[in-house]
């Protein structure tokens, strides 16, 4: 690791991710990012509000503060009056303007990180505002049972919840109520909201819809905080082989020939946060084969005809290897942001919830 500037060390991976390769790397996603601050998944590509943030994200831990902020500052400018941002644009087109709950909630994930990588308590204060807003959106698409609703429209609130979104929701609530801590504005609610959100996430499977083929759906209850422990290893084991291909990353959707880069390493960050630190790193180096020379990721590869697919180099994948990187080599002080989404006070009690789900039958 060498140190970008005075505030941060530039993640890399000891013989797999250099220091150079991950500043090529969020050049590349800088290169990409429009003046308005948006990041759209390719040039010429569309904006949605969690992509956009992943990648502001993976500009943070690689020390290009400018263009991060430029893109948190989109965010709050574009954010509309009731805490919602429309989930798709081109460009200032809306293509979609319905909003996914998770694309909203996933702010408060991406101002925590920058505010713990820089210190900056200016960028925290200035932020606030656009976090309460969009967190107390979210919150009002919440079902007495915990799980909250995909999305909100023109129709209403969707009758679905997704158990991939709203474990990501679950690390967006953890962080929102850390910010509310630390800016003195205490969310009660948030906090109540949070404990529902997990106990569903571990002990009530029958609240979301149900999309076992997605390898998402696999690993990303253990990702956002909800499920760790000895559940989250015994849930790890029971679907690798459905999902992992050696020395190529993982399947997006368990019955079809394509590994991706993102997915590869939101696995990585997944098992990192369970101490399978070994393991992390292989599984890093085998998704490598998806990096362009010029520092991009292409999207993903269908491997029984050895041809990429989509055609695209995304600044997701890109901005997913770079934080898989830096949570590996514990480069930044933002390093560990998927490690502490579970909640260190209830662990305990979470562990044990999830015991008595998975003794009663519940795949937790």
């Amino acid at each position: 690791m060498r140190r970008a500037d005075s505030a941060t060390l530039l993640p890399s991976v000891a013989g797999v991710f250099t220091a150079e390769q991950c500043l090529q790397t969020a050049r590349s996603i800088a290169d990409m990012q429009e003046p308005s601050g948006a990041i759209p998944w390719f040039p010429g590509g569309h904006t949605d509000p969690w992509d956009h943030i992943e990648s502001a994200m993976a500009l943070t831990a690689a020390g290009l503060f400018e263009q991060s902020r430029a893109a948190f500052e989109w965010s709050r400018r574009s954010q509309r009056p009731d805490g919602s941002w429309p989930m798709r644009l081109r460009g200032s087109v809306v293509e979609n303007s319905d909003a996914d709950s998770n694309f909203c909630a996933y702010l408060a994930v991406g101002v925590w990180h920058h505010y713990l990588v820089t210190g900056s308590r200016d960028f925290l204060m200035s932020m606030w505002p656009a976090v309460r807003s969009a967190i107390d959106f979210v919150l009002g698409m919440q079902a007495p049972g915990g799980e909250i609703s995909w999305a909100r429209g023109v129709g209403g609130v969707a009758s679905e919840a997704l158990l991939t979104g709203c474990s990501s929701i679950h690390q967006s609530l953890r962080y929102a109520v850390l910010l509310a801590e630390t800016i003195g504005d205490r969310q009660p609610d948030w906090e109540v909201a949070l404990y529902q959100l997990g106990h569903a996430l571990r002990c009530h499977p029958e609240a979301f819809a149900p999309k076992p083929e997605y390898s998402m759906d696999w690993y990303y209850p253990i990702l956002g905080g909800a499920v760790r422990g000895a559940a989250a290893h015994r849930r790890i084991r029971a679907r690798w082989d459905d999902f992992v291909v050696g020395g190529l990353g993982i399947r997006c959707v368990d019955h079809r020939p394509w590994v991706t880069g993102a997915e590869t390493c939101e696995l990585v960050l997944t098992l990192d946060a369970i101490g399978q630190h070994a393991r992390a790193t292989e599984l890093f180096a085998s998704m490598q084969h998806l990096r362009d020379p010029a520092g991009a990721y292409w999207t993903g590869l269908v491997y029984t005809d050895g041809k990429r697919w989509p055609v695209e180099l995304s600044s997701w994948t890109g901005a997913a290897a770079i934080l898989a990187a830096d949570a590996l080599s514990r480069a930044t002080l933002g390093s560990g942001i998927f490690r502490a989404a579970a909640l260190p006070t209830s662990q305990r009690g979470a562990d044990e919830c999830a015991e008595h789900c998975y003794a009663s039958g519940s795949p937790v």
